[in-house]
C-alpha cells in the first residue's frame, strides 16, 4: 500500500511517516496543501489519502473538495482536531471516506486505511494472490504453493507492489517510488535487479513476471 500524507506538523508527519513505513505502508508526505493538491494531480498510483485539515496554502477541505470535483475516487481519511456530529458531516458531504480524531493510536490508523483499500478494491484478498502465489499481510510473508519464500526485504518490496495489482503493469519508476521511498540515490536500474532475482525465484512455479514494452513489469499467472 502507499498513501499521500498531507500534514503540516512535522514531529506528527516525521513520527507517522516511519511509523507506517515500519508497517509495511509507503508514504509520501507534504506539509503544504499546494503540493498536496499537486501530488494527486500528478501521481496516479496513491492507494489512500491521509489529509490533515489545517495546512497552509491550501487548507485540508479545498484540497479534498478539488479532488472530488476531478472525479478522482482515491480513499480519502481526514484527521481532524474536531470530532461533532456537524464536523462528521461536513466531511462526508464533501467527499471524505473517513475521519480520526486527533490525538489517536496508530494501530487504529493502520487498521482504516487497510479497511478503506479493501472497499475500494472490492475484495480484501483480489490484489494479494496471483495463481499459487499468496502474499499474507499478517505474517508479511509470500507464500508459493502453500510454502513460505525466501527473499530478501527489497525482493519482498518489489513483489508485494507487483501482487497488489496482479496482470496491471507498473513501470520502474513506480516500483522505485513505492520500494525506495526517500532514497533518491537509487536508479530505475536496480529494479531490474530485483526483477531478475524474483524471475529464478519463481521459474516453473506457475507465476512469472512479465515486461510489457513501453509500460513495465506485470505479475501473472502462467
Amino acid at each position: 500500500m502507499r498513501i499521500l500524507l498531507a500534514e503540516d506538523d512535522h514531529s506528527l508527519g516525521t513520527w507517522l511517516s516511519r511509523a507506517l513505513e515500519h508497517a509495511g505502508i509507503q508514504v509520501e508526505w507534504v506539509s503544504d496543501g499546494r503540493l498536496a493538491d499537486r501530488a494527486l494531480q500528478e501521481h496516479g498510483d496513491h492507494d489512500a489519502l491521509v489529509l490533515d485539515l489545517g495546512l497552509p496554502g491550501l487548507d485540508g477541505l479545498t484540497v479534498l473538495q478539488r479532488l472530488r470535483d476531478r472525479d478522482q475516487r482515491l480513499p480519502a481519511l481526514i484527521l481532524t482536531a474536531r470530532d461533532s456530529l456537524d464536523e462528521r458531516v461536513r466531511l462526508l458531504r464533501a467527499g471524505a471516506d473517513d475521519f480520526l480524531a486527533k490525538p489517536f493510536e496508530l494501530a487504529e490508523l493502520e487498521a482504516r486505511l487497510h479497511a478503506l483499500v479493501r472497499r475500494a478494491r472490492g475484495t480484501e484478498h483480489a490484489r494479494q494472490a496471483c495463481g499459487p502465489l499468496v502474499y499474507d499481510s499478517a505474517r508479511k510473508q509470500f507464500f508459493l504453493h502453500g510454502d513460505a519464500l525466501a527473499l530478501s526485504p527489497r525482493e519482498q518490496a518489489v513483489l508485494r507492489v507487483l501482487v497488489q495489482r496482479s496482470g496491471e503493469p507498473f513501470s520502474k519508476q513506480q516500483i522505485l517510488d513505492r520500494v525506495f521511498v526517500g532514497d533518491e540515490d537509487v536508479h530505475p536500474e536496480a529494479v531490474e535487479v530485483f526483477v531478475h532475482r524474483l524471475r529464478k525465484r519463481l521459474e516453473g512455479s506457475g507465476v512469472r513476471i512479465v515486461t510489457l514494452r513501453g509500460l513495465g513489469y506485470a505479475l501473472e499467472a502462467e
